[in-house]
């Protein structure tokens, strides 16, 4: 069985708790996941520095108010 190529990579990330905080509180006033919100924050700092390029499918979409 040929191994399925994935987009995305996991890992362990630690934070300490006051960061975590502001993240979550992030995260939930722009609507997204707390995943989602460290993955738009990681490539606004890579865009930004220019180390990556701008592409238009590179930020996860903001998920719908409901």
């Amino acid at each position: 069985m040929a191994k399925k190529e994935t987009s995305t990579k996991s890992f362990v990330l630690r934070v300490d708790a006051a960061t975590m905080d502001a993240i979550e509180k992030w995260a939930a006033d722009e609507f997204r996941s707390t995943n989602g919100q460290l993955q738009w924050i990681i490539a606004e700092a890579l865009r930004k520095s220019g180390r990556m390029k701008k592409t238009k499918n590179t930020l996860p979409p903001k998920e719908p108010e409901s």
